[in-house]
């Protein structure tokens, strides 16, 4: 490959992640997922197969290009490719395992999957590694609230989300759940 070509590879991979990230700042639906490092919102009008064939070809010749497979995984992710995205993913924790973004982004792909053991596992450890990570601590309890139902653990989770971003994406929705999950106890059976 050119090094002209790599160059506007890596300009239009930087270009399409900053386009994601200004876009996932207004995301902060009632129950959304917040991906850490993946774009969120409308892709950039780039071709998705040229774009996936580019990164495929620049981590076969550079496998131990971490960016390139988070890139790799960002556009399975925003393509709802989740077996492909958790992979790349996969890949990228090989090189750098203490990723809270990369551990974040794959925990969603677990969760869209159903996996919420695992999806959890991810969260808790993106937390440990980044105690101030609100992004795993809001999904942790996205899928305690709503998956799992498991009501108490969500609190805990999100008040652990309200002291470390009180002010954060999605902090006054979690406000209203915490609110709700206060003056509607869980009936016991």
């Amino acid at each position: 490959m050119k090094k002209e070509t790599l160059l506007v590879v890596v300009v239009t991979l930087v270009a399409g992640c900053i386009i994601g990230y200004i876009a996932g700042q207004k995301n902060s639906g009632p129950s959304a997922l917040i991906a850490s490092g993946a774009p969120v919102g409308p892709a950039p009008t780039v071709n998705l197969k040229q774009k996936l064939t580019e990164l495929k070809s620049i981590v076969a010749t550079d496998p131990a290009n971490f960016q390139a497979w988070v890139a790799l995984g960002n556009e399975y992710f925003d393509s709802n490719q989740f077996m492909d995205a958790i992979e790349a993913y996969d890949k990228a924790l090989e090189i750098q395992p203490n990723s809270p973004d990369v551990l974040t982004d794959q925990g969603v792909m677990f969760k869209q999957l159903g996996w919420f053991d695992r999806a959890i596992g991810n969260f808790n450890k993106a937390n440990e590694i980044d105690p101030t990570h609100a992004t795993s601590v809001y999904n942790l309890g996205i899928i305690y609230r709503y998956d799992l139902q498991d009501f108490p653990k969500a609190q805990v989770a999100w008040t652990h989300f309200l002291e470390i971003s009180p002010a954060g994406p999605g902090s006054d929705r979690v406000r209203q759940d915490l609110e709700f999950l206060r003056t509607h106890p869980p009936v016991k059976k």
